[in-house]
């Protein structure tokens, strides 16, 4: 009966057709700012309709700060952008009291709101600042909430944290904790383009200042997309596939390869299945299906995965990065979660 009632409300691939041409607007405005970089602009998409936070990492001059600006503009987003440095202090981003004086001549103290106070907040290069006001961050981005002097203020709906993030290696930069980095949906990695990229962006553009959008959302088709996220649907052979994925990045399950049993110190958290849905469901969303299949977990599965395994040191020494053994484990792990012995194997061949 349950199975059934759940069937029932499957959508229509018809139903989904003009949010699937939305979506592919909003995406061709995007390929168009910024060029070569259809991928990456698809998932971010997908981050952004599971309502996550996304990590943009790459090296500097590539982009990432005006893909999250075009992005606030196509969606008509109140957007702010909060450079991080190392003498940032948590004030600067969540805000702080100040004694202001009344009508009455007295004094008290009264909130000023700091930039997290917004729909889209570019946390630029975010890995320049502190341990300290990294912690400051987790709060907004777990619970949308910020809480100074035993007040709690919601942040405004919806809320996403776009951060950029420079390569560790780089001098003055600080590892994000593992806590804070568990809270975004996707690591991105922003990769140089190719050569033909380049010679248009140089011909077509001088400075490099790209074009404005000539089509925007409304504001209210946002909101529309989210209801229609929570639609698709996940069946339980998806699911079931997404929770083994999870389990198998870490050492010692029965399902984990040789690579993670040799390499992983710490395989990923209930977060990462709970992601892994949402952006399935998601990435189904802009392909027009209504229900999420294992193509669409596969899609999404490094990127919510390689920001939530800790390599050991063997893994670092070996220069072993977590694209190449995730790409690994998806690759080696059944879909029916059945895998035939080997000597069955052998006789069949030898059939």
């Amino acid at each position: 009966m349950g199975d059934t009632a759940e069937k029932q409300d499957i959508l229509q691939p018809e139903e989904l057709k003009p949010a699937t041409e939305i979506l592919q607007k909003t995406q061709a405005q995007l390929d168009r700012i910024l060029l070569g970089r259809s991928e990456l602009h698809r998932m971010v998409l997908v981050g952004i309709l599971s309502q996550g936070h996304i990590l943009l990492e790459g090296l500097p001059g590539l982009g990432k700060t005006a893909l999250v600006k075009a992005l606030g503009q196509i969606m008509n987003l109140e957007f702010k952008r909060l450079q991080f440095t190392p003498d940032l202090m948590p004030s600067d981003i969540l805000g702080t009291h100040i004694l202001q004086p009344t009508e009455d001549g007295r004094r008290e103290m009264t909130f000023q709101e700091g930039p997290v106070f917004t729909n889209l907040l570019l946390a630029d290069e975010i890995n320049r600042a502190s341990p300290k006001t990294q912690s400051a961050m987790l709060e907004a981005m777990q619970e949308r909430n910020v809480t100074l002097m035993g007040t709690t203020r919601a942040l405004p709906k919806p809320f996403f944290v776009l951060a950029s993030q420079n390569p560790i290696e780089l001098e003055g930069t600080y590892p994000l904790p593992e806590a804070q980095l568990d809270r975004f949906l996707f690591k991105l990695a922003v990769r140089h383009v190719d050569v033909d990229v380049l010679e248009e962006i140089i011909t077509t553009r001088r400075h490099g200042t790209p074009p404005t959008p000539d089509w925007t959302l409304e504001a209210d088709k946002l909101q529309e997309l989210f209801a229609l996220v929570k639609k698709i649907f996940l069946p339980k052979p998806v699911a079931r596939y997404i929770s083994r994925l999870v389990a198998a990045t870490h050492p010692g399950n029965p399902e984990a390869n040789e690579q993670v049993n040799d390499y992983v110190t710490y395989g990923a958290s209930p977060r990462a299945a709970i992601a892994m849905a949402e952006a399935s469901r998601a990435h189904a969303l802009i392909q027009g299906r209504p229900t999420a299949g294992f193509e669409d977990v596969k899609a999404v599965a490094p990127h919510v995965l390689n920001h939530r395994i800790l390599l050991n040191y063997k893994a670092r020494f070996e220069q072993l990065d977590t694209y190449t053994l995730l790409d690994k484990l998806i690759a080696e792990l059944e879909e029916s979660g059945i895998s035939m012995p080997k000597d069955f194997s052998m006789r069949k061949e030898e059939a």
